[in-house]
């Protein structure tokens, strides 16, 4: 019960992510904080063992972190994206977190045509700026989904 409980607050944690995101362009800092605190709760409650379970997925946080933090110096991510997906990544197993990614990436491309022909419509001359943060948290969405309301289908 403790572990669908945390699946609720990270989606709704997910959702809030998105909409600032949309709204704002900004990520904040103290709800990606939260996502990857409750983490560790959310391993205790689903019965992880530390190791190596438990290392695991921190370690996939970790490699998730740092891949998209290249990604951040070449200029191609923002930070805040950068760390709703590592604090996500926390919460995946191997096998989910592949398909968070491989959704995210469809629906970022998605999104950043649609933002790109919207600037180019309105003859905006500054650089588009995507919300990529819609496209992890609605990937995030769409795996726990699968992963854990499919169960009771």
């Amino acid at each position: 019960m403790a572990a669908h409980a945390l699946l609720a607050i990270l989606a709704l944690l997910l959702l809030i992510a998105a909409v600032t995101d949309l709204k704002a362009r900004i990520i904040a800092n103290r709800l990606n904080l939260a996502i990857a605190l409750l983490a560790p709760a959310y391993w205790w409650a689903s019965g992880l063992s530390p190791w190596p379970d438990m290392a695991l997925q921190a370690a996939l946080g970790v490699a998730v972190f740092a891949v998209f933090a290249g990604l951040f110096a070449m200029g191609w991510m923002g930070g805040g994206d950068v760390k709703l997906l590592g604090a996500l990544a926390l919460w995946l197993p191997l096998v989910p977190l592949m398909r968070m990614l491989f959704a995210m990436s469809l629906l970022g491309g998605v999104l950043t045509l649609i933002v790109v022909a919207v600037h180019r419509l309105r003859r905006v001359k500054t650089s588009p700026e995507v919300p990529y943060g819609v496209a992890i948290a609605s990937a995030g969405l769409w795996v726990i989904g699968e992963l854990y309301l499919n169960q009771f289908a």
